[in-house]
């Protein structure tokens, strides 16, 4: 996996991931105060979500749960010194379909968090990471 980062200006960069997909990312600058765009540990933040959210959705899939949606909320906590690390992570699931089992819900997140999510493993090594979650029933609606 390759990514490259390019200086634009003040706080602003550019990423390019190795795939070619670019984002602007930076940090708060300059006198107006405002953000380019998200910073380096927000997009680890979303990354870690995001990373989860896919293993949960592709493990119903797979158990043929009929997945309408599935949303992830974090919140987290970062240490007060250099070097900022995250000391706390909560992921909440919302997960939506007809006749989802939550039984397999459950099962999707504990895989999710305990095998196959590296980016919520590795988040592991500094901050305490917690989930739980939500099944709402579409075919009730």
């Amino acid at each position: 996996m390759k990514a490259r980062i390019k200086w634009v200006e003040g706080r602003t960069f550019v990423g390019e991931s190795g795939s070619g997909h670019k984002l602007v990312l930076g940090t708060t600058h300059g006198e107006e105060g405002k953000t380019p765009g998200p910073s380096p540990m927000e997009l680890l933040l979303i990354g870690t979500g995001g990373c989860s959210a896919i293993d949960v959705v592709h493990i119903l899939e797979k158990g043929r749960e009929q997945v309408e949606d599935c949303v992830v909320e974090l919140d987290s906590d970062r240490a007060a010194t250099d070097p900022k690390v995250f000391t706390r992570i909560h992921m909440h699931f919302i997960v939506k379909g007809k006749g989802l089992s939550h039984d397999k819900v459950k099962r999707a997140v504990q895989l999710s968090a305990e095998k196959y999510c590296s980016a919520s493993i590795m988040m592991g090594k500094t901050a305490t990471v917690t989930h739980d979650f939500e099944v709402i029933d579409t075919a009730a609606e």
